[in-house]
């Protein structure tokens, strides 16, 4: 007789507060100093925080599970309810602590959630003690370990590791391994030991200090760090030169005056990018593509590049004012013509560009330079000794590995830069190999140093597990590079100039490689953004928060084939169908960091380039066509999903998350995308059933990729378990009769929460909110099956669970109202189509009109906007009151009085209470699909201000309200 596993049920299958894990996940995303993210660029990374808070959900029991188990299917008592609740508060108030930023080095905080995982463990171990592989499975003295098959950025791995669990870190990328390593693995590899440097050694005080965690291994990156950044000056320094002020500069220039006879540290060279003028009067000239002229738009600190045309010759000068006009536009001129030829305004349409990039005719030409003044940036113009000084720059080294052939996010091979080299001018190349090398060459001295630290060379380097000297060097050399992958980012041509930040753009200001027309060229020994020390400034920072407890592992791992996850607590962010090609992103860096560690790791690094055949992202270009790309997607994932359902601790559940896209919603079916669907269609197909999700609000909204951009807002976070092998099939309309008892109160729960053991969900994200109880109806059974016996599809059952929330049951006028909002908003319509839907609504046009809410004269219909509700408006003595024109009342109000004033219209219409937050919600989710953001602004300020609204209301005074309208 096979004995099951008792599993009991997790915190995160009932409760979590979302509020406190979406206000510190957002607010994480402006941390700097001393994240992990600023170790190294990784794309789309969890925030620590709900990382945290899901792993410790996830492995903590839920004060319901033993009555679940003892009593299935009974209703517990409300005194027994109301002592679960008071636990949950009590563990909810170790998760709003734990997901502080400000806390996650925090012990005491950190050893309170320790302490609950590890009594949730010893029940769960004492549940199953008489299970036959309960000393395999169920050690209370051991708790099972952490694995992430999908690693990327590391945020997953390293949180379980914070929370005490030995963590393994697996992923087919290199690169991502590479960061694991430096996060999970390294730090307690060497932690509590001094540094090894000759300065730290000489120092009885800091040889003598207490080092503790990674700290004395931070101390040893930041000085082999400025070694490196000091053998680097001795070499190329004269490629940096500074600028000097002479008296004929200040001639032109009279801000220039008290500087004469300075030399300025350069910050930055700007450039143009340039091509044949398509003017065959002109055809020997090289003209600039200038994106703008505009150098600082700083109120009183305004600059601009002013191109002075002399013949057919034409040069750059830098004015110091208010711009004039056309110069934010640069040599632009609209998406269709591009660009203008300076010299004959000519179109210089992008064809013409792309030919001559192609047939390497794109040359470039100094616009401005940027120095570091005692006040501020200085702006100067192009100097012929600064042209000269980059053109000394001769690189022995250019990586020749074509960009990939993917279109949507690699632009330059359009315009004729096809590999990573051509990304680079000469400079930044001869800088980037430069550092490369002195990796390698500091790798040596810090073994020779540990030496004489008395650290033993035990002969075995850190690709094999090593802790020795070698071992040791290699490891400081794995934060080195990292630097100088962090300087590769903001040392291409592709980084640009903010004029009004008065600062430099990396290269990844978003998820792919543009084309830049005017590009900056960093100083990389200055003391601004992107010089070489910042990249190990931020390494430094970053190692001291590593945890130095308990192991970590990185490995470099196939998901789809990996053994890893056997018996471990699995929790994974893993690809979102097409959103991100990390591979072909990642070979930016792989290729600099294969220069300097290959000779660390030979296996992680053998290959020209990152593996990208297996890498489960659907990209046509790479499969030959969407459908193709779909279906290796969902194999795939299917596959990866099925080894995490079957070797996944029995005593958990697993999470998955996945990044909703917006632009993936389709408005008249309901929340639907390939992506989504294809996702769930392989976690169901696994063996997984759903028995939560949580969508998190994870991304800050202001960031590049998300200005203007369907780009990635909430992460929904699928809690799994393995479906019983007796699951049952059901048919469609058994299917629909559940759904239709569980919605109902699912719906309740989520926008009301549940008193205060839960929070209520956003109305951004209701709609991704309810597929979770749906899909949890759904994935339990086998099959679902259709009338003709076929089973039903995940794209099926989403779109039953969707068409839930637009079937609330409102007045007739209400319905009226929100159907024709729906399709016109407050745009006009004609008589003729509202009297048609008025009918069909059990209302007419004229009662519609009667309520106050409808505009109705000459054939035209429009909703009135709540702008235009009268003020005078008295709530107990309006005859004709739909919920519609209530909700746009109380918005009114809101907007004028704030919540005191909403919560006595509220008090006034209480019988319509309930309703009228349904219809904000509804009317939200309809205007977000529709991109209509003010107005679902307005809606979702009642919603998120509804509790205090629904406090004044209660301190309304009732027995004079018909007053407070008079």
């Amino acid at each position: 007789m096979t004995v099951t596993v008792k599993p009991p049920k997790k915190l995160i299958e009932v409760a979590l507060p979302l509020d406190a894990i979406n206000e510190s996940a957002a607010r994480e995303k402006s941390i700097r100093h001393g994240h992990p993210s600023t170790l190294h660029l990784w794309w789309a990374r969890r925030p620590l925080a709900a990382a945290r808070a899901v792993i410790f959900a996830q492995m903590v029991n839920d004060p319901s599970w033993k009555w679940e188990l003892e009593h299935p299917g009974e209703i517990p008592p409300n005194n027994i309810k109301a002592s679960w609740a008071a636990s949950r508060n009590r563990l909810f108030a170790i998760i709003k602590d734990l997901v502080k930023w400000e806390n996650t080095t925090n012990e005491a905080v950190l050893q309170k959630a320790r302490a609950e995982i590890r009594k949730s463990w010893r029940e769960t171990c004492e549940l199953n003690k008489a299970h036959p592989q309960a000393a395999e499975l169920f050690d209370p003295e051991k708790l099972p370990a952490f694995h992430d098959p999908f690693a990327g950025g590391g945020a997953l791995p390293l949180e379980a590791q914070r929370l005490g669990l030995e963590s393994y870190a697996s992923d087919l990328n290199p690169v991502a391994v590479l960061i694991n390593k430096a996060m999970i693995e390294i730090p307690p590899k060497f932690a509590g030991r001094p540094p090894v440097n000759p300065e730290a050694r000489a120092s009885r005080d800091a040889w003598s200090k207490q080092w503790e965690g990674a700290q004395g291994l931070a101390e040893d990156v930041r000085y082999y760090g400025q070694w490196m950044r000091e053998q680097a000056q001795k070499h190329i320094g004269h490629l940096y030169p500074p600028v000097e002020i002479t008296s004929d500069m200040a001639k032109e220039r009279p801000d220039l005056k008290p500087l004469i006879g300075q030399k300025l540290t350069v910050i930055a060279w700007i450039w143009a990018r340039t091509v044949k003028s398509p003017n065959p009067a002109f055809r020997h000239v090289d003209v600039p593509l200038a994106s703008t002229f505009v150098l600082s738009s700083k109120e009183g600190k305004q600059s601009y590049v002013q191109p002075i045309i002399d013949g057919d010759k034409y040069h750059f000068a830098v004015k110091v004012g208010r711009p004039p006009a056309g110069a934010k536009e640069g040599t632009t001129a609209g998406k269709r013509a591009a660009f203008r030829c300076l010299m004959s305004g000519v179109p210089v349409d992008y064809n013409h560009i792309r030919s001559e990039g192609k047939a390497g005719r794109m040359g470039t030409r100094l616009m401005a330079i940027v120095a570091e003044g005692a006040r501020g940036r200085v702006y100067l113009s192009p100097s012929p000794q600064h042209e000269i000084a980059a053109a000394k720059a001769q690189p022995e080294w250019r990586p020749d590995m074509p960009l990939p052939d993917n279109p949507r996010d690699f632009k330059t091979p359009n315009y004729g830069l096809s590999t990573f080299g051509e990304l680079f001018t000469s400079r930044q190349l001869v800088a980037l190999t430069t550092f490369g090398d002195l990796v390698v060459a500091s790798r040596n001295k810090i073994i020779e140093d540990a030496h004489a630290a008395g650290l033993n060379d035990d002969g075995v380097g850190l690709d094999v597990g090593g802790a020795g000297a070698r071992a040791y060097a290699e490891s400081v050399a794995v934060y080195l590079a990292f630097s100088i992958d962090k300087s590769a980012d903001y040392w291409s041509t592709i980084c640009t100039w903010h004029s009004s930040k008065e600062l430099i753009r990396n290269t990844f200001g978003r998820q792919a490689i543009p084309i830049t027309w005017d590009y900056v060229e960093t100083n990389v020994f200055s003391d601004s953004t992107g010089n070489v020390s910042s990249g190990i400034e931020w390494a430094q920072k970053a190692i001291v928060n590593f945890p130095a407890k308990p192991d970590g592992h990185a490995t470099q791992a196939d998901a789809q084939r990996q053994s890893i996850s056997l018996r471990k607590i699995i929790s994974t962010d893993p690809p979102y169908y097409d959103n991100i090609g990390y591979a072909d992103l990642s070979d930016f860096f792989y290729i600099w960091l294969r220069r300097s560690l290959r000779q660390v790791f030979p296996e992680l690094f053998a290959t020209l380039a990152v593996p990208k055949a297996e890498e489960l992202v659907a990209t046509p270009y790479r499969h030959g066509s969407k459908e193709r790309a779909e279906t290796f997607f969902l194999n795939g994932m299917t596959q990866a999903m099925q080894q995490l359902c079957e070797q996944a601790h029995p005593s958990s559940p697993v999470t998955i998350y996945y990044a909703f896209k917006q632009s993936e919603t389709e408005t008249a079916e309901g929340t639907s995308s390939t992506g989504w669907e294809t996702f769930l269609d392989a976690v169901i197909r696994s063996g997984f059933a759903l028995t939560g999700t949580w969508p998190m609000r994870t991304e800050l909204e202001n960031r590049m990729i998300g200005s203007g951009t369907n780009a990635l807002a909430s992460s929904i976070v699928l809690v799994c378990r393995a479906r019983p092998a007796a699951a049952e099939t059901v048919s469609r309309r058994a299917f629909l009769r559940e759904l239709n008892q569980v919605l109902p109160e699912a719906l309740d729960e989520m926008t009301r929460g549940s008193g205060d053991d839960r929070s209520p969900v956003a109305p951004v994200d209701l709609s991704q909110a309810i597929i979770g109880p749906g899909m949890a109806v759904f994935s339990k059974y086998a099959a679902v099956l259709e009338a003709d016996g076929t089973p039903m599809t995940v794209q099926t059952a989403l779109r039953l669970i969707n068409r839930f929330l637009a079937e609330d049951d409102f007045d007739h006028d209400s319905q009226f109202c929100l159907h024709w909002f729906e399709q016109y908003g407050w745009k006009e319509g004609r008589f003729g189509e509202a009297d048609t839907l008025a009918r069909a609504k059990g209302t007419s046009v004229d009662g519609v009109k009667q309520s106050g809410v409808l505009f109705a004269a000459g054939g035209v219909v429009r909703l009135l906007k709540w702008a235009e509700y009268p003020t005078d408006w008295n709530p107990l003595g309006d005859e004709r009151l739909p919920v519609w024109e209530a909700l746009h009342h109380l918005i009114r109000i809101f907007k004028a009085e704030g919540e005191s004033g909403a919560g006595k219209v509220l008090a006034a219409v209480a019988a319509k209470a309930e309703a009228t937050r349904q219809l904000s919600y509804r009317l939200y989710t309809l205007c977000e699909r529709a991109g209509w953001a003010e107005d679902a602004r307005a809606y979702n300020e009642i919603i998120t201000s509804w509790s205090a609204i629904e406090s004044a209301a209660a301190a309304a005074p009732k027995a004079h309200q018909g007053e407070l309208f008079g």
